[in-house]
């Protein structure tokens, strides 16, 4: 079976909805593989119980935006979605800015998140001319 760019993408967002309307605990702790980790921008790994935990009581983002998607085929069932991902909050301030790989695996029919991993992508310092 033929992986789809579209599919993984659509998840991604489902991810990113479910984080700007409070309910990421939820979506995570179903889309996750059972041994499946984070690896955040902060150097921390979360297994899938600390991830669902966590977002319990994160405070929900207002916005987002997803560029520059790529997906590697790692298998027949198994792919790495790459992208940059922007996200906002609705206090203000600085946009978390990274670049965010999501490794995939299709059990049961469905697919199933191993792996996400955050790298932060540095501010840009403006320039006075």
């Amino acid at each position: 079976m033929a992986i789809d760019l579209t599919e993984l993408l659509r998840l991604e967002h489902a991810g990113w909805t479910a984080l700007c309307d409070g309910t990421g605990g939820e979506f995570y702790g179903t889309v996750m593989t059972e041994d499946a980790v984070m690896v955040l921008a902060d150097g921390s790994v979360l297994d899938r119980g600390a991830v669902v935990a966590s977002l319990d009581d994160a405070p929900a983002w207002s916005a987002y935006e997803i560029t520059d998607e790529r997906l590697i085929g790692l298998g027949p069932d198994s792919a790495a979605f790459v992208y940059r991902g922007r996200a906002f909050r609705a206090s203000g301030g600085p946009p978390f800015d990274a670049v965010m790989t999501s490794v995939y695996v299709r059990e049961d029919g469905g697919w199933r998140l191993a792996l996400y991993q955050q790298t932060p992508v540095p501010a840009e310092e403006s320039v006075e001319l």
